[in-house]
C-alpha cells in the first residue's frame, strides 16, 4: 500500500504543469525581478504548477520549451535572442504555448516586429512613479474578477507605442488621475489575446518590489498565468 501511495503521489506531482520564468536583461535591470521570482515560485507551490527560471536565452530550444505550459517574461529588456532562439519561441507559440509578459517585457526586441505583435505593444517611456487610478474594463477574466472597478495603486506607469489592434483589454489607465500619460483616453495597461496559436497575457504593472506582496496584484498575475497555461482561458 505504501508503494502504491508513493507511485500515486509521484504521478500527481509529475502531472503538474510547468512554467519557465525568463528574466534576461540586456538593457535596464529591474531590482524587483528578485521579488518577482520569489513570488512566482510561491504562486506555483500554492496553486499546483512547477516553476523553473533562467536568464540564459540558450534555454530557448524546441526540445526544452515543449515541456512548459507557459513562459513568463519577467521584466526582460533589450535584445534577448539570436535567430535560432527566436525561431524556437515562434515554434513554441505556434504549438499552442502560453506567454505571460510582466512590466518591462514590452521593453525588448525592438528590432523584431514579431515580438511586438506577440506581447501586444512596445514600451515608449514613463513618468515618475506615482499613484494612479486604473479602470478595470473587463471583470469576467480570471486576472481581474477579484479587482474593484476602480483600482488605485502606485507603480511605474508605462506609455506604449505600436499597440496591437486585436488585443482584449482588461485594464486601462485613467490619465487624468496622474501626470505624464501619453496614450490619451484609451491607455491599455493589461490585456490578453490569442496569437498565432498561442495564448498571451500582458500586464504593465509590477515595477515595484511592493507589487509582489500585494494580494490584488498577485491574484491578477495568477489569473494571467492560468490563462496562458490554458486554464480558465477567456473566463
Amino acid at each position: 500500500m505504501l508503494l502504491i501511495g508513493l507511485v500515486l503521489a509521484a504521478g500527481v506531482f509529475a502531472a503538474q504543469p510547468k512554467v519557465l520564468v525568463f528574466y534576461k536583461t540586456a538593457a535596464f535591470h529591474h531590482a524587483s525581478i528578485a521579488k518577482g521570482l520569489e513570488a512566482i515560485y510561491k504562486l506555483g507551490v500554492e496553486n499546483g504548477f512547477q516553476v523553473d527560471s533562467t536568464k540564459d536565452a540558450a534555454a530557448f530550444t524546441n526540445d526544452n520549451l515543449k515541456q512548459y505550459a507557459a513562459i513568463i517574461f519577467l521584466s526582460t529588456t533589450g535584445t534577448l535572442f539570436d535567430a535560432s532562439q527566436q525561431q524556437a519561441l515562434q515554434q513554441y507559440v505556434h504549438n499552442h504555448g502560453g506567454i505571460v509578459g510582466i512590466h518591462a517585457a514590452a521593453d525588448a526586441e525592438y528590432e523584431w516586429p514579431w515580438y511586438n505583435k506577440l506581447i501586444g505593444a512596445w514600451f515608449l517611456n514613463h513618468p515618475k512613479q506615482q499613484t494612479a487610478t486604473l479602470d478595470v474594463v473587463d471583470r469576467r477574466n480570471g486576472a481581474t474578477r477579484h479587482l474593484p472597478a476602480k483600482w488605485t495603486r502606485k507603480d511605474e506607469w508605462y506609455n506604449y507605442k505600436d499597440i496591437n489592434k486585436d488585443l482584449h483589454v482588461l485594464i486601462t489607465l485613467d490619465e487624468k488621475s496622474y501626470e505624464g500619460g501619453k496614450n490619451g483616453d484609451f491607455h491599455p495597461i493589461a490585456w490578453y489575446h490569442n496569437f498565432e496559436g498561442g495564448r498571451v497575457f500582458y500586464t504593465g504593472l509590477g515595477h515595484t518590489d511592493e507589487s509582489y506582496s500585494d494580494p490584488l496584484f498577485l491574484n491578477h498575475l495568477l489569473g494571467g498565468i492560468r490563462y496562458a497555461m490554458g486554464a480558465g482561458k477567456k473566463k
